[in-house]
Order: C-alpha cells, then sequence, then structure tokens
C-alpha cells in the first residue's frame, strides 16, 4: 500500500531591499538551496522579492525593468543544479502583448506584478497578479496591470504529486482568483506576499486567509516579506493553515527564517509554530526593525538624538540602542534656561544606562545672541511662541551640525499626537532624518516605555533592569521651553486627543459622529481644527515608521489649502 502524497515546502521569508536585484537574488538563491538541503521541493519567495517592495517608480525606468528580467533568468540558471527544486519568486513583468493597449479607453501600465516558477535552468511559468491594491499604503494601479485585464489565467503547476496553484497577495483576499486556481486542478494555494504590517495586522491576515482556505477546501501557504522599506515596515511571520482554515505552522515575526511546511495531499499542513508578539511587543520590534533597516540599508554609520530628559527622546534612545547598539548612537542634551534640573539628572542617568556616548551644549548663550540681534525688530513687543520656537530650532542646526560632521543622522522624537495638532516646531524638534515615533500616539509612547521597562534588559553595567528612568515615565511631559510648561497648557488631555484623533484621523469619523460618542465639542472642534491647520508641517517633517493602519504620511494625502471643516 502506498503512502500518501506529501510535499515538503520552504517560505523563504527574506529581508529584501528595494532595487538591490542582486543581493535579493542572492537571498533567494540562499534560502532555496538551505531549504533544498532539508529535502524541500517547493521554495517560495514573497511578492517581488527579486526587485524588494515596493520598488515605486523604479518601475518606469526600462532600464530597471531590463535588469529584472535579466536577474530572474540568472536566478534560474544559478539554481539549476538543485535536482527536482521549484523556486516561485516574485518579480515585475513587462506586458509583451501584441495590442496596443492605448487603444483601450484608457491607458493601462505596460507591466504585471508577477510570480515565476523556476526549475531545471528555466522559467516554466508566470502568474500575473489579478487584483490590484489601491487603498492605504498600496498604489498598484499606477505601476501594474491586471492579469484579468490581460487574459492571463490561473498558473497551475505540479510538485510531487501535488499541484500547486499560485496568487499574489490581494488575490487571495477575493474568490475570483482562488476559485480560478482550484478550477485549474490547484489542490495547494501559494501566496506570495508583501503586507505592509500595521498592529494587529497579523490577526486580519489569518483570519482573512483562513476564510479563503475554506472556501475552496484546500490548504494554503502564505510566504511573507519581512524588514523595513522607508516608511513601511513588513512583520514576515509566514504561515500556513490546513483546508479547514487552522493555522498548523508559522515563522517568526520580525526576522528573517525559512519556514518549511509538509503539505498532504489530504489537506492537512504541519511545521513549526512560532508565537504571535502582543501588541506593545509588535509595536517595539516593528519600530526597531524599521530604525535598523532605515539606517543600514541607507548606509548611515549610526544615528543622533536630542535627549531632554522626556518620556518621547527616551524612547526613541532606547529604540535606537536596541537597533543599532549603543557603540553606534548618540545622545545630545541640550539645555535651555528653562530645563528642570530633574530633566538633567534623568537624561545623564539614561545615557548611563545603555551606555552611549552623551554630550551637554548649553544653548543659553546662542539663545542670547539671537535676542539680541533680532532686538530692535521685537523691541515694544511680547515675548511668545517666537522665543519658544527660537530655542528649538537652535537645538535643530546643533544637531544637524553634528549629523553634517559625523555622516551619522539624525533621529527625530515627535508622536503621532505632537504630529497631529502641530505641537512642534518646523526646523526645530522636526529637524532630522528619520521620524522614529511620528506614528505613535502620546498614550502609546507611555505603554511602551513601561513594558520596554518590564523586559530583561542587560544595561551597560551588567545589571538587569529598566532603561528607562522612572521619573522620565511618571513627571508631567513638557516642552521646557518657557517657565512651568506642560503639554496640557496647550492641548487637551492625551487621552481625549488620542481618542479624538484615533476616531478623526484613522477610522474617517466625522465631528458631529465623534460629539454623539460622548466627546466634549469644545475638546473635539478644537482637536480637529489644529489636525487641519497643521498639514503644512506635516507636508515638511521627515519620513518615519508606520505602524497604524493610518498614518501621517503615504496614508494621509490631505490639502494644505482646503475651506473644509466638518
Amino acid at each position: 500500500m502506498s503512502s500518501p502524497v506529501s510535499l515538503s515546502v520552504a517560505l523563504a521569508q527574506i529581508n529584501a531591499t528595494v532595487g538591490d536585484l542582486a543581493g535579493n537574488a542572492r537571498l533567494i538563491a540562499q534560502a532555496a538551496r538551505e531549504a533544498h538541503a532539508q529535502g524541500a521541493q517547493l521554495v517560495l519567495a514573497p511578492e517581488l522579492a527579486l526587485t524588494g517592495y515596493p520598488p515605486e517608480d523604479l518601475l518606469l525606468r526600462p532600464a530597471f525593468m531590463a535588469a529584472c528580467a535579466r536577474t530572474l533568468r540568472e536566478l534560474a540558471a544559478e539554481l539549476a543544479d538543485c535536482a527536482g527544486l521549484h523556486v516561485v519568486v516574485g518579480h515585475p513583468q513587462d506586458w509583451d502583448a501584441q495590442e496596443d493597449v492605448r487603444s483601450k479607453s484608457y491607458s493601462l501600465p505596460r507591466r504585471f506584478n508577477a510570480a515565476s516558477v523556476l526549475a531545471g535552468g528555466r522559467v516554466l511559468a508566470t502568474y500575473c497578479k489579478r487584483e490590484l491594491p489601491n487603498y492605504q499604503v498600496f498604489d498598484e494601479r499606477r505601476y501594474f496591470a491586471s492579469g484579468r485585464d490581460a487574459g492571463c489565467g490561473p498558473v497551475v503547476f505540479e510538485v510531487g504529486g501535488l499541484r500547486c496553484g499560485l496568487l499574489i497577495c490581494e488575490d487571495a483576499w477575493f474568490d475570483e482568483p482562488a476559485q480560478a486556481a482550484k478550477a485549474a486542478g490547484a489542490q495547494v494555494l501559494c501566496v506570495l506576499n508583501a503586507s505592509p504590517f500595521h498592529l494587529d495586522k497579523h490577526g486580519e491576515r489569518e483570519s482573512r486567509m483562513a476564510q479563503r482556505a475554506r472556501a475552496v477546501g484546500l490548504p494554503l501557504l502564505y510566504a511573507h516579506l519581512v524588514g523595513g522599506q522607508d516608511e513601511v515596515v513588513f512583520d514576515g511571520a509566514s504561515f500556513a493553515l490546513d483546508a479547514q482554515g487552522l493555522v498548523g505552522a508559522r515563522a517568526p515575526s520580525f526576522e528573517p527564517a525559512t519556514l518549511v511546511v509538509t503539505v498532504s495531499a489530504d489537506g492537512r499542513v504541519s511545521g513549526p509554530l512560532a508565537p504571535l508578539p502582543p501588541l506593545e511587543g509588535q509595536a517595539w520590534q516593528a519600530l526597531v526593525m524599521g530604525v535598523r533597516d532605515y539606517i543600514g540599508k541607507n548606509g548611515f554609520p549610526g544615528a543622533i538624538i536630542g535627549l531632554s530628559g522626556g518620556i518621547d527622546s527616551a524612547l526613541v534612545l532606547a529604540i535606537a540602542v536596541d537597533a543599532l547598539g549603543a557603540d553606534k548612537v548618540r545622545a545630545v542634551m541640550m539645555p535651555s534656561p528653562y530645563t528642570a534640573d530633574i530633566s538633567w539628572l534623568d537624561a545623564r542617568d539614561m545615557a548611563e544606562r545603555l551606555g552611549v556616548r552623551y554630550d551637554e551644549i548649553a544653548i543659553s548663550p546662542v539663545f542670547d545672541g539671537f535676542k539680541q540681534a533680532l532686538a530692535a525688530q521685537f523691541a515694544g513687543l511680547p515675548e511668545d511662541t517666537t522665543e519658544e520656537n527660537i530655542q528649538a530650532r537652535i537645538r535643530g542646526t546643533l544637531l544637524m551640525a553634528l549629523s553634517n560632521k559625523t555622516g551619522s543622522i539624525v533621529l527625530t522624537t515627535g508622536n503621532k499626537s505632537e504630529m497631529a495638532t502641530g505641537y512642534c516646531t518646523l526646523y526645530g524638534d522636526m529637524a532630522g532624518g528619520f521620524a522614529v515615533i511620528k506614528d505613535v500616539a502620546k498614550t502609546l509612547v507611555y505603554r511602551l516605555a513601561e513594558w520596554k521597562n518590564r523586559q530583561p534588559t542587560r544595561r551597560a553595567d551588567g545589571s538587569i533592569g529598566p532603561v528607562i528612568p522612572e521619573r522620565i515615565i511618571t513627571r508631567p511631559p513638557s516642552a521646557e521651553l518657557r517657565p512651568d510648561q506642560t503639554d496640557q497648557d496647550s492641548l487637551p488631555p492625551y487621552e481625549v486627543l488620542d481618542a479624538i484623533l484615533a476616531r478623526y484621523m484613522e477610522e474617517d469619523q466625522g465631528i458631529e459622529e465623534i460629539v454623539a460618542a460622548g466627546f466634549a465639542r469644545a475638546d473635539v472642534e478644537r482637536v480637529t481644527r489644529l489636525i487641519k491647520i497643521n498639514e503644512y508641517k506635516r507636508r515638511q517633517a521627515p519620513v518615519g515608521i508606520r505602524i497604524t493602519h493610518r498614518a501621517f504620511g503615504r496614508d494621509w494625502r490631505y490639502p494644505i489649502t482646503s475651506k473644509f471643516r466638518a
């Protein structure tokens, strides 16, 4: 009696870099060879693994597309000696149809988001993505035509006695592509993905893919990208579902991995099952990966942070050290005439706990120079936010000077609540190259600081303990730009502000709807007004890491000049 047919499949969860075709091909080849050595018969690389995701307007360059085609052929040849191995690779594909697409009612892009099956040194088949997302951070219709528009059908191929059908990311969120693959004979759905992270996205993915697996009655293999690319982060956690939609295997989150899964003809799957991190752990790992990859992939030697003694800069410093190591992080304290003694003490304490280089540069002499230079212009006028902003801009200038001199990038420390309401200074605390916590609301800043302090962390002196001094977390937040200043002088309580921000900015609720939910009209109108009038600031802010389903940046494209107020 013959044993049941089963297939060994490796999900190659790689950290690709956009535009590094040769480097990405090496990562795919390395994962394929390692998987082949473990007995895998099929390797699935993520969506657009060859180019990295998203390649954006690189796709519009003929030289880039030609290089992609050449690198794909070279990769197929490179793996020719892996007998019996099939490798599926995501890549862009030129539309080589003979028809003139300009004759259609609208001009279609002349390329596809594709996946090719490589075996025996050749490209055996190519599948073209059918469902193109154009929401949140996605802009695929700018670049790709749908395989459906071009008449490209399903791709099903046989490996080890099982027939595998290809889908690419968004395809699996709809009924038709999976049903078409099953109708073409697929016994297993192989889904290539580059799905940007936001908090709890993994639960949404697994739930939707479980629906798809149950709807077609087939096991589903989900190969996902990992790593940071500018604003977006990919969290990995590739997984395999059985025909009933139950998770049978899962790769680790936020790290490269090759997950080897066994798929049976009766729809069962098995393999290692990594746990999913809690919400604070997800956010922390996403921020750490975002910093590490932005700095590493762009070649910066390190990072510089203006350390104030407050919670935002403390959180950014802790993230940066986890991402880069203490030897690549520098903290600079720049006290003003209004800086409290406890801010000095807490900043020094934290820098010592983490073992980073710490410097103090007093800004009072520079501030006095500015006031003297402007004395005639400001004669007879009271001090106001102008003088506050001058202090912030002095600090920004000093940090950027250090950045220019050393090559290290300045990490800004503004959070989402501040970015929303404009509680930040252009060319001051907004000056820098990467905004680490720009999508982290103030209330989540506190949760992350407390979460980090609960983790067993080795400090510079060898002891295990919290890295953020407790007083930094518990004292009232303040910009310390005038006497006795606190954030709540200018803003509603952060619990209220963040709740309104989430409803208005992330969930698109209107003012009346938010008021009806129990919020004071004065608070709602104040917060929403601040969001609207500070769009011009956000347009000039550095890019930063997206961890929610709606972040300022790619997700948020509102006009600066607008009279709409609801």
